[in-house]
């Protein structure tokens, strides 16, 4: 019978080990061939999982007609819904924890006469997956939008069966890039000194346009097929690994495309919020955290849709939940995932969220999952995040969050003159609020986005901007996430099209190719060497990967922190003046001690520590002391 959507993977053992493949034929039977299975997913499973419970949709024309059963050692089923469409049916299973790995068979009967047959594989775990280790402050992501990276299979640009075909002229079309793109170009990201590689989700968007960047998904088990599929996707996590770089994949609990299959055939009119009816979100994100609002301005808020184009999921609804919280086990589990990236956090309903996030903690405690408050509060960004204590009692287990009002003030303060009440205090003042965090040195930072103009672009297209930018980036507490073509000093407007272009040298033809320098200007070339020196740099430094932050208040726009592991002590001094500057070093007596000499780390100028230091105007200066 033909295969829908969801390919079945077989297992090959080889020397106690297996190899997942996707097969071109869904295994099952139909006896009378008046039933079909369109959808069943999750399309497979793992044993050994912490969570012994397992959740399995199964979508075909009136399928909610049979009674399906199971008969395999470690399997029961504990009980088998129907919802509003008579098209689906949720069979919920138990797997005991030392069920074997195999192929069971799921028997669906009506009238207790067999209609059809599907074989479901429970798979072995790879060891050590539960122990995974999360990004964390060790790391530097590397985001990447895969349309506009690079294209390294041009024979998937455009296929007869997604409807957007590759239209490069288009600002706002598909470009072509793809996840061999990628997998081309990891010596380039890891020779950088990147550790974790974040793509822009990269599950199937079929739509008539404005569908490069990822964010409307049609299928939750499915990578387009104009980035590659689910066993490339597998095998970019693992050529990925071997250069010592993980991957964070981009999740979108909130909602779906509106081609999503979902919205020809509701599993219940409450699937969707709203009923599937268009209602704009408020978009007032205060309301979640507002100790006096109303319950109405709340679901104005969470149950309204993101844009016209993107249905509101209603987690609220049982079976939904557990679909997406199964879906990033699986991902996690099958792509051999480091991290999660969550957009648009708040808008999803916030018990639901709690419930998400602690499952998969539960599953990999020391896995790292990040969500996106865009928000330029400090409180509301550290409502989320697990460890902060809130008022309402509300508990969260989610590890890091974006931290957004670190952005705003950095990008604010490197233009701004020094005064008493603007300048660099402004960093200074939202690195002291992190009192309200659970954990500040698990918050993500970083200069830009594939959301926002670019940072040259922010900063004026000034190079001792740039760099001063970088520098703190990279030094500051936190998890730094530079985005792909920070290095060359891109240039954009604020418009989504243009900040996303494409990376210079990743298509055929380009004349500047950015992955060798060809045709790069000088000053382009120089901003990718700085970035370069900073992150390979930073690899090694303990102080910066581990260390603890101590700051001074900034002193006549001069603001100069530490970080300290053990031994090892690193200085940075920001000078925000336009003018060049002396800095008395007495000041830092308590942090510097009996240390005497610093070497920058940028061209290994020795410092003597007791005496002045001249800073040029707009310039960081980054020492390692001793």
């Amino acid at each position: 019978m033909q295969l829908y959507k969801n390919i079945r993977p077989s297992l090959l053992y080889n020397l106690g080990k297996y190899l997942l493949y996707f097969s071109v034929t869904l295994c099952f039977s139909n006896p009378t061939g008046s039933y079909k299975i369109d959808h069943l997913e999750p399309p497979f499973w793992w044993a050994g999982m912490e969570d012994d419970r397992l959740q399995i949709l199964v979508h075909g024309e009136n399928i909610s007609e049979l009674i399906p059963e199971i008969s395999y050692p470690g399997v029961t089923v504990s009980e088998v819904n129907k919802v509003e469409s008579p098209n689906y049916l949720f069979i919920n299973l138990r797997l005991s924890r030392n069920i074997s790995p195999g192929e069971l068979e799921i028997v669906f009967k009506r009238k207790r006469k067999p209609q059809l047959t599907y074989k479901y594989e429970i798979l072995e775990r790879d060891p050590g997956s539960a122990d995974r280790e999360g990004f964390s402050a060790k790391d530097v992501i590397y985001l990447i939008t895969p349309d506009r990276f690079s294209n390294g299979n041009p024979d998937n640009d455009s296929l007869p069966r997604l409807k957007e075909k590759v239209n490069r002229k288009n600002k706002d079309g598909r470009h072509g890039g793809d996840l061999q793109g990628v997998i081309g170009h990891l010596d380039y990201i890891s020779n950088m000194g990147f550790t974790q590689i974040w793509l822009n989700p990269v599950l199937e968007n079929d739509h008539p346009k404005f569908s490069y960047h990822g964010y409307s998904t049609t299928d939750y088990f499915k990578i387009d097929a104009r980035f590659g599929d689910n066993e490339l996707y597998r095998r970019f996590s693992k050529e990925a690994k071997k250069k010592g770089i993980g991957i964070i994949k981009d999740v979108i609990p909130n909602h779906i495309g509106s081609e999503h299959w979902w919205m020809k055939d509701l599993p219940s009119s409450d699937w969707v919020n709203n009923k599937g009816i268009f209602k704009q979100s408020s978009h007032v994100h205060e309301v979640i955290y507002d100790p006096y609002v109303t319950k109405s301005q709340i679901r104005e808020m969470t149950d309204g849709w993101f844009v016209k184009t993107m249905p509101d999921l209603n987690q609220r609804n049982s079976f939904l939940a557990t679909y997406l919280i199964q879906n990033s086990i699986w991902w996690i589990e099958y792509a051999d995932l480091s991290g999660i990236r969550v957009d648009t956090y708040p808008y999803a309903d916030k018990e639901f969220l709690s419930e998400w996030s602690g499952r998969i903690i539960s599953e990999y405690p020391n896995f790292n999952f990040v969500g996106e408050e865009w928000n330029m509060n400090s409180s509301m960004i550290a409502y989320w995040q697990s460890g902060s204590q809130n008022n309402d009692g509300y508990i969260s287990s989610i590890p890091s969050m974006m931290d957004f009002p670190l952005q705003n003030a950095l990008v604010r303060s490197l233009k701004d003159s020094e005064s008493w009440n603007s300048g660099i205090g402004d960093v200074y003042r939202v690195i002291a609020n992190d009192y309200v965090y659970g954990d500040p040195y698990n918050l993500v930072v970083f200069a830009g986005n594939h959301d926002m103009e670019r940072i040259y672009s922010q900063l004026n297209n000034n190079i001792d901007l740039y760099k001063m930018a970088m520098s703190f980036i990279l030094t500051t507490r936190g998890i730094p996430q530079i985005y792909y073509g920070t290095e060359i000093i891109m240039e954009s407007t604020a418009d989504h099209g243009e900040l996303r272009r494409d990376f210079p040298g990743g298509w055929k033809g380009d004349k500047v190719n950015s992955f060798n320098r060809k045709g790069l200007s000088n000053k382009e070339i120089e901003a990718q060497k700085y970035l370069k020196t900073l992150l390979n740099w930073r690899k090694k430094s303990l102080a910066i990967t581990n260390g603890k932050l101590i700051h001074y208040p900034p002193k006549d726009g001069v603001y100069v922190y530490f970080r300290l592991f053990d031994n090892e002590s690193v200085m940075v001094l920001i000078n925000n003046n336009k003018n060049k500057t002396r800095v008395d070093l007495e000041r830092f007596y308590e942090v510097l001690k009996n240390n005497k000499n610093g070497i920058s780390v940028i061209n290994n100028t020795k410092y003597n520590l007791k005496e002045k230091i001249s800073l040029d105007k707009k310039s960081v200066l980054i020492l390692e002391v001793s």
